[in-house]
């Protein structure tokens, strides 16, 4: 599956557009987490347990749009955008959607 934030392939031709396809996850924070940020927030620095968290969010989502287009028989996914947004007090939620092609 070809990937692509912009919206076409480059030297590639689009032969069909099928629409958009979404992947999204919510997650929430540990309260295990949330005391060792509170303590990397004294002194400073990469909070790594929030870090790792969202990229796995981020995956997750990309792995659910990506399985959506293949439902379709896509190829590619192009104009690729993520979104996140708090949903309650300790939980977020990551959108990722696109439009699946086919190509020549």
């Amino acid at each position: 599956m070809i990937l692509s934030t912009t919206n076409r392939v480059p030297e590639r031709e689009i032969a069909e557009n099928l629409g958009l396809v979404k992947g999204n996850t919510i997650r929430a924070r540990h309260v295990g987490s949330d005391i060792v940020a509170g303590l990397k927030n004294l002194v400073g620095g990469e909070i790594s347990e929030y870090t790792k968290l969202m990229a796995e969010s981020r995956e997750q989502s990309l792995d659910r749009m990506v399985e959506s287009a293949e439902v379709l028989g896509a190829d590619a996914i192009i104009g690729i955008r993520m979104s996140t947004s708090m949903i309650m007090n300790h939980a977020a939620e990551i959108v990722v959607y696109g439009t699946a092609v086919r190509l020549k």
